[in-house]
């Protein structure tokens, strides 16, 4: 059995050495906050960040139970109910890093995280294998099996060309999809040239999403946008990821959450004409017709279910 899982529009990643930056990640209205145990600490600070990240998860459980959460009215209204979710992206789980990974995540995997964000994902054996002490760890805590989502990053060539099998591997998995920036280990790996226009990783997007529904993940997100200041050139990548089908997008500034925040949920005027859609469908049914002329448009029960599909999972149905 595995947990509910709702979609998340703004996943940021935090510092695991600076949990104290947890409060600002709220405040910005994230619907997750990563702690990252990987890149973002140096080698001889993991086992501080390490032991810091389990002690925010922890506290993360009493200030749910407290009720004091701010901003979670926000989340709730644009489809993500509930506090500000906490993943934790490790280091690989393999002998290179001297499996640093499995020790992170036995010390994290505790009652209090969402889920986890495994990086250097190859293949489907790699989801297995963190999905066995995933289960070792829900067992241990008495948690119900599937309690935590996982998120596996497709950082090498082989992960992108297996991004449908990697998705099968594991029932945990939701937010699968592609991250692309500038640098990093995407880009080394695909031999791209990163713009800020995206075309050169469009086709790479896309293909990763389509692997990612049709492995049945149901809210795969992408990323990364590295400028920091360019808030305009943000919303325009934002919304062509949204175009493609994503449903969110990892980030690396608070600065950066409202505005794809608002690119991936739908305004008043859109939920509005979804209502007044299902409408004009169901009083064409009555009438015995299959279709009807819509704003313009011939819309019918196909076009109607997307539109309660819509309102269902964003708070007008």
């Amino acid at each position: 059995m595995t947990t509910h899982r709702v979609p998340l529009r703004s996943l940021l990643f935090v510092p695991g050495s600076r949990t104290d930056w947890l409060p600002k990640a709220e405040a910005a209205g994230a619907d997750a906050a990563i702690l990252d145990l990987e890149d973002a600490v140096p080698e001889d600070g993991k086992a501080a960040a390490r032991e810091a990240v389990a002690g925010a998860v922890d506290r993360s459980v009493a200030g749910a139970a407290d009720g004091a959460v701010s901003g979670a009215e926000d989340r709730g209204a644009a489809g993500t109910s509930g506090p500000m979710r906490l993943l934790v992206r490790i280091n690989a789980l393999d002998r290179a890093t001297g499996w640093q990974g499995a020790d992170d995540l036995r010390a994290v995997a505790r009652p209090g995280l969402y889920g986890i964000v495994l990086p250097k994902v190859s293949g489907p054996e790699d989801v297995t294998t963190a999905d066995r002490l995933l289960a070792w760890c829900e067992r241990e805590h008495g948690l119900p099996e599937g309690h935590f989502a996982l998120l596996p990053l497709l950082e090498t060539a082989r992960g992108l060309r297996e991004a449908y099998a990697i998705g099968r591997a594991a029932t945990r998995i939701a937010h699968l999809g592609a991250v692309t920036a500038p640098g990093g280990d995407v880009e080394r790996a695909i031999g791209y040239r990163w713009s800020p226009e995206g075309e050169e990783t469009r086709e790479l997007r896309a293909r990763a999403l389509l692997d990612a529904r049709a492995a049945d993940r149901p809210h795969p997100v992408a990323g990364l946008w590295a400028d920091v200041a360019d808030l305009a050139g943000l919303r325009r990548f934002a919304e062509q990821n949204r175009a493609l089908g994503y449903e969110g997008m990892a980030l690396i500034h608070p600065s950066h959450v409202p505005v794809v925040n608002e690119v991936f949920a739908p305004d008043a005027e859109e939920l509005a004409r979804c209502g007044r859609l299902i409408a004009a469908v169901e009083r064409a049914q009555a009438e015995g017709a299959g279709a009807v002329l819509f704003e313009g448009r011939m819309v019918d029960e196909a076009m109607a279910a997307t539109a309660r599909h819509t309102l269902s999972r964003h708070g007008g149905g």
